[in-house]
C-alpha cells in the first residue's frame, strides 16, 4: 500500500476521531459550565431559604461532584465505553487507590457530622486540627481555616472530627489570660487595685465580668499577678495588646519597683 492508499483509507477514521475528540471538549467545556450554573441557581435558591453559608457551600459542593463524575460517565459513554468495562477499570485498579479512597470516605462522613452536628459553621474562630484560625469553607473532604497569620490552611475533616474542637466565637465572650509580675518589696494590694481601675477604662473590655486581678503565684522576684479582663472574640488581640501596655504603663507612672531576677551562684567546681 503506497502512502496515497494510505492516507485515502486513514482519512475517514482521523476526521471522525477529531469531531470525537472537538464533540468531547465541547461537551465537557458546556456541560461544566451548566453544572457551575445549576450550583449557582441551587445556591441562589437556598440563600432565599435562609439555609446557613456552612449547609449551602457544603450542598454546592456535593452537587458538583457528582453532576461532574455524571458528566464524565456521559463523555465515556459517547466515546463507546460501556458502563460495564468502565466498572470493571476502577475494580481492577481498586487495590491500588483502596487506601486513598478509604481516607477520602472518611473525610466526607466526617465532614457530614459536621454539618449535621455543628460544633462550628463558617466565619467562626476555632481550633480544630491542631488548626487555629477562622473558618473559611467546609468541604466535602477537608475544612479550610484561615489563620491569624492570613494563612489558608485546609484540614481533612476526618483530623477535625477526630479531635478536639474549641470554639471560641460560641460564647458571647473570652477571658484574656495574662500574668503581672511585682517586686517583693511592692504593694501587692496597691498594684491590684491600681490595675483594676486602669484595665477596666481599655475599650472593648467588659463591665460584667469585671476584670480579674488576683495573686497568682510567688516566685523568688516577688508575686505575680494574674490579669485577666473579658470582651468579645472579635476584640481579643486588642484587648490582649492595650491590657499589657496598661500594666507596664501602670507601674512606670506609680512607681513600683522593677523586679529583681535572683543571682544563681554555682560551684566552681
Amino acid at each position: 500500500m503506497n502512502i496515497a492508499e494510505f492516507w485515502t483509507t486513514a482519512q475517514p477514521i482521523l476526521i471522525h476521531g477529531a469531531f470525537q475528540v472537538a464533540a468531547a471538549i465541547a461537551f465537557w467545556v458546556v456541560g461544566t459550565w451548566l453544572i457551575n450554573l445549576a450550583v449557582r441557581v441551587l445556591s441562589a435558591a437556598l440563600e432565599r431559604q435562609k439555609v446557613e453559608p456552612t449547609i449551602l457551600r457544603y450542598i454546592g459542593s456535593f452537587v458538583a461532584v457528582v453532576l461532574k463524575i455524571a458528566l464524565v460517565v456521559a463523555i465515556l459513554g459517547y466515546f463507546g465505553v460501556e458502563t460495564t468495562t468502565f466498572a470493571a477499570l476502577v475494580a481492577g485498579v481498586g487495590v491500588a487507590i483502596g487506601a486513598a479512597w478509604g481516607g477520602l470516605l472518611a473525610n466526607f462522613a466526617a465532614g457530614a457530622f459536621l454539618v449535621v452536628l455543628r460544633p462550628f459553621k463558617v466565619g467562626d474562630f476555632v481550633t480544630a486540627g491542631s488548626v487555629t484560625g477562622t473558618v473559611k469553607e467546609i468541604g466535602l473532604f477537608g475544612t479550610a481555616i484561615n489563620t491569624p497569620d492570613n494563612v489558608l490552611t485546609i484540614v481533612g475533616n476526618n483530623r477535625i472530627f477526630g479531635d478536639s474542637i474549641q470554639n471560641y466565637s460560641a460564647n458571647a465572650y473570652r477571658r484574656v489570660d495574662l500574668k503581672a509580675q511585682l517586686a517583693q518589696s511592692a504593694d501587692h494590694a496597691a498594684a491590684i487595685a491600681l490595675l483594676r481601675d486602669r484595665i477596666a477604662k481599655i475599650p472593648n473590655v467588659l463591665e460584667a465580668p469585671a476584670p480579674d486581678v488576683e495573686i497568682l503565684d510567688f516566685t523568688p522576684s516577688g508575686p505575680v499577678l494574674a490579669v485577666r479582663p473579658y470582651c468579645n472574640n472579635d476584640h481579643y488581640w486588642q484587648v490582649y495588646f492595650d491590657t499589657n501596655r496598661t500594666i507596664r504603663e501602670s507601674f512606670g507612672e506609680a512607681g513600683f519597683p522593677v523586679p529583681e531576677t535572683p543571682i544563681v551562684l554555682r560551684n566552681a567546681g
